[in-house]
């Protein structure tokens, strides 16, 4: 029988600070020995592709093919970063991921404390486009309420990792 797998799934608006939250929360875990993986999804799903090829198939897809090789060097506890718009998306996640025990950790932030982290994040073409998407983003998260916990992330990065990694009963 294969190995239960601890799963974190941090979601939240763009600006939400998921990426930052995932590398304090896999720093605190190495300082403490527990052997874990990240991994952001939106990186794994960097790409333009031909007409006929689904990005989200091929993200999930990436999400399995790696999570496959950390199984292989011993890892039972992931930490993934997503929005996770709809329950379809956190199904996708479960598929990729065998013997998935998930806790969903949405993170908080004022939309303009939010929309302002986006603006400075990305300073190119789309800028206004993913300034707009923080808004729509939330909508959708509120509606699906995947969530198991919800942590405001307005202060100390640490703080909120930790938290996180308490509420989901890895420290």
């Amino acid at each position: 029988m294969a190995a239960r797998v601890r799963v974190i799934v941090i979601t939240g608006s763009m600006g939400a600070g998921k990426t930052t939250v995932l590398g304090e929360a896999s720093d605190l875990l190495a300082k403490d020995g527990i052997a874990h993986a990240a991994i952001d999804l939106d990186a794994l799903a960097i790409s333009h592709l031909p007409g006929s090829a689904s990005p989200g198939d091929l993200t999930h897809a990436n999400l399995r093919s790696v999570w496959t090789n950390y199984a292989a060097a011993g890892a039972t506890r992931l930490l993934v970063a997503a929005a996770m718009e709809n329950s379809v998306e956190l199904d996708r996640v479960k598929s990729a991921i065998p013997n998935a025990e998930i806790v969903v950790c949405r993170l908080r932030a004022p939309l303009e404390t939010m929309m302002a982290r986006v603006r400075l994040r990305e300073p190119g073409m789309h800028q206004e486009r993913f300034v707009a998407r923080v808004a729509e983003l939330e909508r959708l998260l509120d509606a699906a309420a995947l969530e198991n916990f919800a942590l405001t992330n307005t202060g100390s990065v640490t703080d909120v990792a930790r938290r996180m990694l308490v509420k989901s009963g890895w420290l």
